[in-house]
């Protein structure tokens, strides 16, 4: 596009996009997300015992998660202890086969503990996997 000047001359008008602002703005947004991911990651806070052998979990599986206040959890959704056998069955995969992880408070009394082992157990799940930290930042598998 050409226009003429009060001078006379014939210039060009500037057709070029200064990208430097839609820079800045995605980079903000990559370290907002990358800052918000992990705490939208588990949203149940519990301190899982610390052991000296741990195996790194590589799949997604079903999680039951007991808080310090002794609450029950399917996945992240509060759930009465007397219903975990229904719902996990519920999930129409074979119990045989089936995994479950099961993080529990360190500060949650053995009874709770065994209290929820035992709802797995009434499913027919016999695969119980317990979700504990390393005592030390190594983990062994």
């Amino acid at each position: 596009m050409a226009f003429t000047a009060s001078n006379g001359r014939t210039q060009t008008a500037l057709a070029d996009i200064n990208i430097t602002p839609l820079v800045d703005v995605v980079l903000v947004l990559l370290v907002i997300f990358m800052i918000t991911a992990p705490v939208l990651q588990s949203g149940i806070e519990v301190s899982v015992p610390k052991t000296r052998t741990v195996k790194q979990i590589t799949q997604q599986r079903m999680t039951v998660t007991i808080d310090h206040q002794q609450q029950v959890y399917l996945d992240d959704k509060p759930v009465n202890l007397n219903n975990l056998p229904a719902l996990l069955k519920q999930r129409g995969l074979d119990p045989a086969h089936q995994v479950i992880y099961l993080r529990a408070d360190e500060h949650v009394p053995f009874g709770a503990f065994a209290s929820v082992m035992d709802a797995v157990k009434q499913a027919g799940i016999t695969n119980v996997s317990i979700v504990t930290q390393p005592i030390s930042g190594n983990a062994t598998h």
